[in-house]
């Protein structure tokens, strides 16, 4: 498949900057895959499609407030860091990071981090990825560093000021707030799996009267999630690898939920992913961690997930691609395309899609 088919037009008018004023009152496109028909609705109406038939998969990971600002200290020049996971287990001072400053990185260079003025040095620099290896050099946590002065890690698509100076103290209290799940758990991402943004702990009790049942797995998002396919073909796209994790007990009543003939609804991208990795390395779901490189394009055959919500993607990205091996490209397309017409939101803090 052609990179190419990945694309659609789109007003930039209707990337969100902004989440819904209320999670639930976001849009919801329901895709029927049987029939074709597309239906508008609400997340709110969410219960109406789900019954106690259903097993509802959740991506339990929690996005840390991974940018940071900071200045070299050899030109005096601004630089803006993206912490993404540590290096090594065990070694909570070397971290991997992206860093975007005037002036070439390279081993040696040191940075002290505002406003703290804890300084950081790199270690290494892939030239390929763009990704360094650095040292914090503080007695206190990179975490709990990053907890104090941090910022959101939001995509490049949401405008925000790029200096903390210009940061409005209630914009930066909304972006942690809304650019987190209500269920998130386990610390790890550096991008929100946006699906589930559109919960609400009153949502998810509705569907729990209801009998539809729901467990958490664990994937970190990491920031190859906005890295757009540059190659001409699919096939020759090399996914950045991500940590997953599913328990003994998630991987269980998965299996059991099979055995009973309930439908598997992951909600979102990353669900998805975590799912059929497991499926494609072990046969089954079963108990796995480890890193996942799963590019789901055209054609594939899925052996876990049968319903999924999702968000509106970019053009030309795997994650619009796993749509398109979900629903069929020309139903997709379509999809979008009314989507623009009635003037849906895009992008992470966008609307969503039900596929059934």
């Amino acid at each position: 498949m052609k990179t190419s088919e990945l694309d659609y037009p789109l007003p930039p008018g209707l990337i969100a900057q902004e989440p819904a004023t209320l999670r639930t009152a976001a849009r919801m496109l329901v895709v029927h895959r049987d029939s074709g028909i597309l239906e508008h609705a609400q997340v709110h109406a969410l219960p109406k499609y789900l019954t106690l038939c259903d097993l509802l998969v959740i991506n339990d990971t929690k996005v840390f407030p991974a940018r940071i600002f900071g200045t070299r200290t050899d030109t005096g020049g601004k630089a803006e860091l993206l912490f993404i996971e540590e290096v090594e287990s065990g070694n909570p001072s070397v971290w991997s990071a992206m860093i975007r400053c005037r002036g070439h990185v390279a081993p040696g260079t040191r940075i002290l981090l505002n406003p703290d003025r804890v300084l950081i040095e790199v270690l290494a620099r892939d030239s390929a990825t763009g990704r360094v290896n650095l040292r914090v050099h503080s007695d206190s946590s990179t975490l709990d560093l990053l907890a104090k002065s941090g910022l959101p890690p939001l995509p490049p698509y949401i405008k925000r000021p790029k200096t903390p100076g210009g940061t409005d103290p209630r914009q930066k209290a909304l972006d942690a707030e809304r650019y987190q799940t209500v269920y998130a758990r386990q610390t790890g991402a550096v991008a929100a799996p946006t699906a589930g943004l559109h919960f609400t702990p009153e949502l998810l009790d509705s569907l729990q009267q209801l009998g539809v049942e729901r467990l958490a797995i664990t994937l970190h998002v990491g920031p190859g999630t906005f890295k757009p396919i540059t190659a001409e073909n699919l096939e020759d796209h090399v996914m950045e690898s991500e940590r997953y994790e599913i328990s003994a007990s998630a991987a269980a009543r998965i299996r059991q939920a099979q055995a009973a003939g309930k439908r598997i609804v992951a909600v979102g991208s990353t669900s998805v992913r975590t799912l059929e990795t497991a499926y494609a390395e072990h046969g089954a779901v079963v108990a796995a961690s480890g890193r996942s490189a799963l590019f789901i394009r055209p054609p594939y055959s899925f052996g876990v997930v049968q319903a999924m919500l999702t968000n509106f993607h970019l053009p030309r990205s795997t994650l619009l691609a796993m749509v398109f091996a979900f629903a069929g490209r020309d139903l997709v397309l379509r999809a979008y395309s009314e989507a623009v017409k009635a003037r849906y939101r895009f992008y992470s803090y966008g609307d969503c899609m039900l596929i059934l």
